[in-house]
């Protein structure tokens, strides 16, 4: 090839990549690949994350993003992770451990630019479509393996989770099951009802397969609490009442055909006669002596906490001369609170809570978009009182993608409409 025809392609290629609608889809394609490999992989998440900022970053309008950035619902997810990082200043805890425990907010930063993004994108939709047809696929490769557990994509894979673990897949199943019941609200008032049909059996497969295959009791515990959101928001109270009673006949059937929804049930007392009894280190005692001990630990430094990564430190401490579940030693207290407050105290509390707040009323609207974000952020805030999933691999992934895309979808949405008010003016 000569030199002339190399140049003449190098050209074209620069000519095309600085075309703004090639640039916009190629963001768009590495987000749709993140949300698509949520499910499996956390390498794949952190690789296409870092391609769509190479692919955003160096084309940003810097004055549309200084402004976006002034907004709340952006600026707190800033903020929350700048106070980590001046955390560290005040952390008794090595450097090593500080740093590492700033990463999980790090996440936080993807936010702002998702909601610049997909305000001017037309693919977020694409992109939260992802997410839902790669759970469809990992709820029927959960049922696969099952059946045949040799398929699992792990050697060491639990009982119908073929990939990570079983707390990842009921979040991403009950969110994936309440979502859904929108559409089918929408398509059935249309008389689409063969695509609602669809629908209805993809959001029961969802439900069968966390009833039967993989119980998890922070999502039996929070997904009825969103369902309830759906149905005030969205039901008359006849239909409300009509589907509570069924609700509760087809959980009543659930409960005597699933061995493993009851022994997980059964679990709730059992753990608790065991940590009360004999001190033993089960889940459900673990997690109140974690959080009796982040209580002590809160009152020794209430406004600004023990510093970024003094978590482990201070259990640590807690553990000398204990034996049984008050010997454990952990990094993180199970509840996003506590997790906060122990390191930045009630400072950090009140830019978490208020960040929760500006999200929430973000997605206050009607509209398919507003729908998603507002079960994103309820499920975060509910399942975070027994976890810390805003600092989670996965679920704060599932939080910061669905904020940022579905909230860019809505702020889109609103631009559009008061365009239109402008021109009918």
């Amino acid at each position: 090839m000569s030199v002339l025809a190399k140049e003449s392609i190098a050209a074209t290629g620069w000519t095309y990549w600085r075309d703004p609608g090639v640039r916009s889809t190629t963001s768009d394609v590495f987000a749709i690949l993140v949300a698509a490999s949520l499910p499996w992989s956390t390498t794949l998440v952190a690789v296409f994350a870092i391609a769509f900022l190479v692919s955003i970053v160096p084309y940003l309008d810097t004055k549309a993003l200084l402004q976006s950035l002034r907004r709340l619902i952006c600026a707190l997810p800033i903020a929350l992770f700048v106070l980590a990082v001046l955390g560290m200043l005040w952390s008794d805890a090595s450097w090593r451990e500080r740093l590492h425990a700033v990463g999980p907010a790090a996440k936080l930063l993807m936010i702002p630019l998702l909601l610049y993004h997909f305000e001017r994108s037309a693919r977020a939709l694409k992109v939260l479509m992802g997410f839902l047809a790669s759970c469809v696929v990992l709820m029927l490769l959960s049922w696969i393996v099952t059946f045949e557990p040799h398929l699992a994509l792990k050697s060491d894979a639990a009982y119908g989770v073929p990939v990570k673990n079983y707390i990842d897949q009921s979040q991403e199943f009950a969110l994936c099951a309440v979502v859904l019941a929108y559409p089918v609200v929408i398509l059935w008032r249309a008389q689409k009802f063969w695509l609602a049909v669809l629908l209805i059996a993809l959001s029961l497969g969802f439900v069968a397969n966390m009833l039967f295959v993989s119980v998890s009791r922070t999502a039996l515990v929070t997904m009825p609490i969103m369902l309830a959101v759906f149905a005030l928001l969205h039901l008359k109270w006849r239909s409300i009442v009509a589907i509570a009673c069924l609700t509760a006949v087809l959980g009543g059937l659930a409960w005597a055909t699933s061995p493993k929804l009851r022994g997980t049930a059964q679990r709730f007392l059992s753990d608790y006669q065991l940590y009360h009894e004999r001190n033993e280190p089960t889940s459900l005692g673990l997690r109140l002596v974690f959080w009796q001990k982040s209580l002590r630990f809160i009152s020794e430094a209430p406004i600004f906490g023990h510093g970024t990564g003094s978590i482990r430190g201070l259990f640590e401490e807690a553990a000398i001369n204990q034996h049984g579940a008050d010997a454990e030693v952990i990094g993180n207290p199970h509840n996003q609170t506590l997790n906060v407050a122990v390191q930045w105290g009630a400072i950090g509390v009140a830019l978490l809570y208020v960040m929760w707040l500006m999200h929430l009323l973000l997605f206050r609207g009607e509209g398919l978009a507003a729908w998603i974000g507002l079960m994103i952020v309820l499920q975060n805030v509910f399942t975070s009182l027994f976890n810390s999933h805003i600092f989670d691999f996965h679920e704060g992934w599932m939080y910061v993608l669905g904020v940022g895309v579905a909230g860019g979808m809505v702020l889109r949405n609103c631009r559009r409409e008061e365009n239109a008010q402008a021109a009918r003016a």
